[in-house]
């Protein structure tokens, strides 16, 4: 089999911040969006098998791992994310792409269609999410008040909160608790990969994943959905306890057209768990909808509001 090059690489976005990303593979062009505080091995097994057939390219958001922090922090949101995506197409000369979300990178994806409906030729959700996941997750109202705990902590001590936070991430608990939450799956997903989203979470500057993290909890993107024209697939785990079923039955019944799968013994991470039905799953969308010719033009007016 021949060896897939990996190209690297960072461009300049719209306020001047630097994006590290990384390209492989050749053939109509894929942009990747992780969740949250993740790294690109969440994307490990679609990179290694899209990549064979499409030009794969995956990045660092703004104030993770590779990327530069912005100088202007206000400027951590969920549109400069969408910004970040735009550039870094500019900068490959893509005009358009299938762009694919995991977690809280369909949020990404769902503004990044708002604003640039034009560059988006079809879109796949993957434990995805329009609205505040958090609002009434395990049943309750404990992980609000938990991150307005610890957004008041680093506020009042910011050093000692950060201290706190990369000490109990990298304690091997952790991942356990996260496997009990939902967000792993333990007997399918490996443990290399879970420690690794462990270390590069924990790495994080507190202050930007707690700004981009209240721009989730805010952002709607509700109103987006039903204006989404491209084709869609959403893709679920039903042991997802993160983020449950209902946010991905949500995103497909207000998605005219889109295809949904719901993957039975599937995480938070279910890219992760079972990559195979999920990249089969993918790779029949994909190459279903690439055998017709969409125009470019029949999209709705963009939306480039703040």
């Amino acid at each position: 089999m021949k060896a897939i090059l990996k190209q690297t690489g960072s461009c300049e976005s719209y306020d001047g911040t630097r994006l590290y990303y990384e390209v492989r593979g050749e053939g109509f062009p894929i942009v990747m969006c992780y969740g949250i505080g993740c790294l690109m091995n969440h994307w490990t097994h679609q990179i290694k098998h899209f990549s064979r057939s499409y030009k794969v390219i995956t990045f660092d958001y703004r104030a993770h791992h590779k990327s530069d922090m912005p100088q202007d922090r206000s400027k951590l949101s969920i549109d400069s994310l969408a910004q970040d995506v735009e550039a870094l197409m500019t900068h490959l000369n893509i005009e358009q792409a299938s762009l694919w979300g995991h977690s809280f990178g369909a949020q990404v994806a769902i503004r990044f269609f708002d604003m640039f409906p034009q560059r988006v030729h079809s879109l796949v959700f993957i434990n995805g999410f329009a609205t505040n996941p958090i609002d009434g997750m395990f049943g309750n109202d404990l992980p609000n008040s938990v991150f307005h705990l610890i957004k008041t902590g680093y506020s009042t001590l910011p050093e000692t909160i950060s201290y706190l936070w990369r000490i109990s991430l990298n304690n091997p608990l952790a991942i356990h608790l996260s496997a009990l939450a939902g967000g792993f799956n333990l007997h399918l997903t490996s443990l290399k990969d879970i420690e690794i989203y462990a270390r590069g979470i924990s790495s994080m500057d507190l202050d930007a994943f707690l700004r981009l993290f209240e721009h989730m909890m805010k952002y709607d993107g509700d109103s987006v959905l039903e204006r989404i024209n491209v084709p869609c697939l959403v893709i679920g785990g039903a042991k997802d306890s993160v983020t449950p079923r209902k946010f991905q039955e949500a995103l497909h019944r207000k998605i005219k057209g889109s295809q949904f799968l719901m993957v039975p013994y599937g995480s938070h991470c279910t890219q992760l768990d079972m990559p195979e039905l999920v990249n089969l799953k993918i790779d029949h969308f994909l190459s279903g909808i690439l055998k017709t010719n969409r125009p470019l033009d029949d999209h709705p007016k963009a939306d480039r509001s703040v």
